[in-house]
């Protein structure tokens, strides 16, 4: 849970994002941010989808549903009727995680990756330029913005060391993403094709995938991620819809070789959203998601195309979001280059997280009225290991 206190700079009509608000100890109901306040749904509407610990109920109806809700939203914000004042509510994580996969879309993160761990070798895998990477993560450990972060335990082994040891994790990172919410259930067997992206993805999230880099060097091989990842993801407390993000698709990056026939069609757009990447209060990064290799599209599609089925409340994350520039590193690991080149931060020198630093990331795009919509930040501070 986290109470709020942020500006009303880029919540408009042009937005609208939804999320699950309670006051006073009371029950959760699903609600909608405009400018400071919240719209109660429930109480605007009496639909019972709305009075809900979570999104589910309302994601499920499908797109239909969701285009006129947003119409009727609209109208109801404008009137100014059953709004609260947004320093009077709790928001609550928004949905009830289905599944939850994370890409490695980036081409420069994956790139910087490469370079540190291979210097010797290729820094993109064979593989990377013919599908969107991706691992399945934990839905039980995704939290709302403003949870604390408690630093994980674990075996690491660094490479001077003779053997695994057992403790804290002294690599404690983050990677500042991007978060697709999953609302319209697919069919299982049924993949979805590239242009099934709105038919399914009701809207995005700001996410921030906290990473023990020394736990996750050691138990990676053979099979990816775990323990490293599984401990955290914060998301956003808003979920902005695609809706209102009209304005802000561009064209992807040449991908080279052409992607196989499944990942091609309509797949050909990406997002113009930039991200800050906060810590302890200076921004120490400025990563651009439109320089994302895969789009969201493909990623979906990727996701899908063995059959596996999606579910009402599955997230899906676009993995780090770097930039070509150094100041456009979304991560920890490749703003110090894993540790080797420290950077300043709030006066001090800064390589990987300490107990008590507070990562905030923060995301704005183009609306369709012309000015920027800012969608929800995504707050964490690190607290100490518990025994």
């Amino acid at each position: 849970m986290v109470s709020t206190s942020s500006t009303a700079q880029g919540f408009g009509l042009d937005h609208l994002p939804y999320g699950v608000f309670s006051t006073g100890g009371g029950p959760r109901r699903v609600g909608v941010r405009f400018e400071e306040g919240v719209l109660d749904l429930f109480a605007a509407t009496g639909r019972p989808e709305f009075d809900s610990p979570s999104l589910n109920a309302f994601l499920a109806l499908g797109p239909q549903v969701w285009r006129q809700t947003r119409e009727e939203v609209r109208a109801l914000a404008e009137s100014g009727d059953h709004q609260i004042p947004l320093a009077d509510v709790v928001l609550h994580l928004p949905i009830e995680v289905a599944d939850y996969v994370d890409f490695y879309a980036s081409i420069d993160h994956a790139t910087n990756v490469g370079a540190m761990f291979r210097p010797d070798g290729d820094a993109l895998t064979p593989n990377w330029r013919h599908l969107p990477i991706g691992y399945h993560g934990r839905a039980g450990t995704v939290v709302a913005s403003g949870t604390p972060i408690v630093r994980p335990c674990g075996q690491r082994k660094a490479p001077d060391e003779a053997a695994p040891t057992f403790g804290p994790s002294r690599r404690l990172d983050i990677e500042a993403e991007l978060g697709f919410v999953v609302g319209a259930p697919s069919r299982l067997g049924e993949p979805v094709p590239t242009t099934g992206l709105a038919d399914h993805v009701f809207g995005v999230t700001g996410l921030n995938d906290w990473s023990a880099r020394d736990l996750q060097a050691w138990e990676y091989v053979p099979l990816g991620p775990f323990l490293g990842k599984s401990f955290a993801t914060s998301i956003s407390p808003w979920v902005t819809p695609l809706a209102a993000l009209d304005a802000a698709w561009v064209d992807l990056p040449e991908q080279d070789p052409e992607p196989l026939p499944y990942l091609s069609p309509g797949a050909t757009r990406g997002l113009d959203i930039d991200v800050e990447v906060v810590l302890n209060g200076e921004v120490i990064s400025r990563p651009p998601f439109r320089t994302m290799y895969w789009s969201p599209a493909q990623m979906l599609a990727h996701m899908t195309v063995n059959g596996a089925s999606l579910r009402t409340g599955d997230l899906f994350a676009s993995g780090t979001i770097s930039g070509p520039e150094h100041g456009q590193r979304g991560s920890l690991l490749e703003l110090s280059w894993g540790g080797k080149e420290p950077f300043q931060a709030g006066g001090r020198e800064h390589s990987f997280l300490e107990d008590g630093d507070e990562v905030v990331l923060r995301y704005s795009a183009p609306g369709v009225s012309g000015d920027r919509i800012t969608l929800g930040e995504v707050v964490g501070r690190v607290e100490p290991s518990r025994p």
